[in-house]
Formats: C-alpha cells, structure tokens, sequence
C-alpha cells in the first residue's frame, strides 16, 4: 500500500513539473525535487527514469549532490510566487483573505531565498553500452 501511495505521488508530482513547464504560476522544480524521493522508495525503474531524463535529470542530479537549485529556477520561481500572489491578493476582498495569502507566501520565499545557488547544471554521466 505503502509503495502503491509514493508511486500515485510520485507520478501527480511528475505531471504537474510538466505542466509547470508550460504554465507560468506553476513552479517546475520542487515537483521533480519532489518525485525523486517518491520513486526511490516505491519504484527503481521509475526513479531511473527521471534520473536518465535529459529534461529532468540535471536538476534532480544536482539538488542530491549539491543540495543547490539553478539560479535561473530560483529566480523564476521567486518572481512567479510574487505575481501570482500579488493578483490573488488584489483579487480578494476580505482583509483576513489578504493576511492569509501573504502569510501563506512568506514560507515558500523563504525557503527558495535561503537556497544554494548554482551556476550551471551538472548533467547525467552517459553510459557506454559495454556498461551495462
């Protein structure tokens, strides 16, 4: 059952990282940061696959070595937390709204502001079909 619930995780977190690349407002990264350690507990071939994805795999490679986000990811997903919170809060009416939303906005700015940054990705090492 366990393994059952990290798999479904898992995948809703790998769609929704496909769909953050499409939509603005929906970050990409912390749903792939997410799926890594679903699929590691629940499925090795899944967990192989985001790790020989050459879309995903660098930044999940890199977070697991270095415990860093792109400084590119970083920055969008800062700017993409302000916009769309800043409309949600101009959208409500209540004060209480307001408070909540900002509130709720402060945690996630603060964990993506205190991340490591890194420059480039490090890719995924290709291996040689002898290998394997």
């Amino acid at each position: 059952m366990r393994r059952t619930l990290f798999i479904i995780l898992g995948l809703i977190c790998v769609a929704l990282a496909c769909l953050g690349i499409a939509l603005p407002g929906l970050p990409t990264t912390p749903f792939l940061l997410l799926a890594a350690p679903c699929f590691a507990k629940s499925s090795p071939r899944l967990h192989k696959f985001l790790l020989n994805n050459p879309v995903f795999a660098p930044i999940i490679i890199n977070w697991q070595e270095t415990r860093s986000i792109p400084r590119r990811a970083k920055i969008i997903s800062i700017f993409m937390i302000l916009i769309v919170g800043t409309s949600s809060v101009i959208m409500m009416e209540s004060f209480y709204q307001k408070f909540f939303i900002i509130i709720l906005l402060v945690f996630p700015l603060l964990f993506i502001s205190r991340l490591k940054e890194t420059e480039s990705l490090r890719q995924p090492e290709k291996k040689s079909p002898t290998t394997e």
